[in-house]
């Protein structure tokens, strides 16, 4: 303790108390410095760099198609969302177009990693802040999309199901009618969360009038998603720069007013229903055709529009003989965006024309958001940093990369 000040006869003492980075309500290894006076937040102060992998830096080492799983590793509770922001820009850089029901299909997936993703934010958030049923519900409609994902895929949680020009594998007609039956029951199950927690008098005293941040603000901390169209700022840039089928479908986007942890909340729990709505118009409007561009990479091959017979040709750490046929990248770069579960995920590639990316740098919306939290937490009490948290649905595996 360090004695701040003195008036008359009461000496007023600061207190630094350090929060994780092994804590369970930081969502990840996240250590918050916080400077108290008694129990009120005078400064918060976020670190980073506990859980990093180099992802980036080792994507400079693959093939195109290889960084995939890479990318599967960041959101880990959405990796669709990052698979598909991967692909795009790629597609962009080189040129390549992804046929329509290819385009379909990735936006289906997309919304139920959304759904996914919010599903998982929703339970651990309201655990966070003491209730223990939201959890439970959520845990069991996120099982049947995750065991759709396990179906067209064979996995849960790292899916890898998109491809740089398309997707691994079409969607099969059960699989189609299993999904349309949760989209109809889902709505019901979003009520459920709501009737429990929505108008709870100890949820409102915990989310109301908490972590607020002004449009402004939100705008200079360069906060993006639920975190920014919670303070009133209606940006998404499925709407603003649609990419895949997103200018085929029609949907809202929610925003809020106050820039509280209560409005977070209500952004993404409309924003269920209306992930829910795009994939029922998605499946409704599914097109006939390819689900991969004839000009897509294969897994171990750079890319190009063009291909073409080479004498033996070194591709990173691997070199392909006489005779493959390989596709040869041209030189650029480019920065692509897509509207993740969290809010902007960006991707900057650098082709110098190997097989391989030159460079790889990552705009992952967590760790712009946790750094925001010294804004929002400052005058709130100790207890309110847990809900801060969640409000802003933090994985630090994208943050830490």
């Amino acid at each position: 303790m360090e004695p701040v000040g003195v008036a008359g006869t009461e000496t007023r003492k600061e207190l630094t108390l350090n929060m994780g980075p092994q804590h369970p309500a930081t969502h990840g290894v996240l250590r918050l410095t916080l400077d108290l006076d008694g129990e009120t937040v005078i400064r918060c102060t976020p670190h980073v760099g506990y859980l990093h992998r180099g992802i980036e830096k080792l994507a400079e080492t693959r093939t195109y198609q290889g960084v995939m799983p890479l990318t599967d590793r960041l959101d880990y509770v959405a990796s669709v969302a990052n698979n598909v922001g991967y692909c795009l820009a790629v597609e962009r850089l080189f040129g390549i177009e992804a046929p329509d029901r290819a385009k379909y299909l990735r936006t289906i997936a997309f919304e139920m990693s959304r759904i996914s993703s919010h599903l998982l934010w929703l339970a651990t958030h309201a655990l966070d802040i003491g209730a223990m049923t939201v959890f439970l519900y959520c845990f069991r409609e996120r099982e049947w999309l995750l065991d759709i994902f396990e179906t067209i895929c064979g996995a849960r949680l790292t899916v890898s199901y998109p491809r740089i020009g398309g997707v691994l594998q079409d969607m099969e007609p059960a699989v189609l009618e299993s999904l349309e039956a949760f989209t109809r029951m889902f709505p019901e199950k979003i009520l459920e969360y709501e009737t429990l927690i929505d108008k709870n008098r100890i949820w409102l005293q915990r989310t109301q009038g908490v972590g607020v941040i002004s449009a402004k603000d939100a705008v200079r901390w360069g906060l993006t998603g639920p975190t920014l169209r919670g303070s009133g700022v209606s940006y998404d840039l499925r709407r603003d720069v649609p990419y895949d089928a997103y200018d085929r479908v029609q949907f809202e986007v929610p925003i809020g007013n106050k820039g509280d942890v209560y409005d977070r909340y209500r952004c993404r729990m409309e924003e269920l229903r209306q992930s829910n709505r795009i994939i029922q118009q998605c499946i409704a409007a599914l097109p006939e055709g390819d689900i991969l561009a004839s000009d897509a990479p294969e897994l171990d091959m750079p890319i190009s529009g063009k291909k073409e017979l080479v004498p033996e040709m070194s591709l990173g750490n691997a070199s392909l003989a006489f005779g493959d046929r390989v596709s040869v990248a041209p030189k650029g770069e480019i920065y692509s965006a897509v509207e993740v579960p969290k809010g902007e995920l960006g991707f900057y590639l650098m082709s110098d024309g190997t097989g391989n990316p030159c460079r790889m740098r990552v705009r992952s919306p967590s760790y712009v958001h946790a750094g925001a939290l010294a804004k929002m937490c400052e005058g709130g009490f100790i207890a309110d940093v847990i809900a801060v948290i969640g409000s802003i649905d933090i994985v630090m595996g994208e943050c830490d990369r």
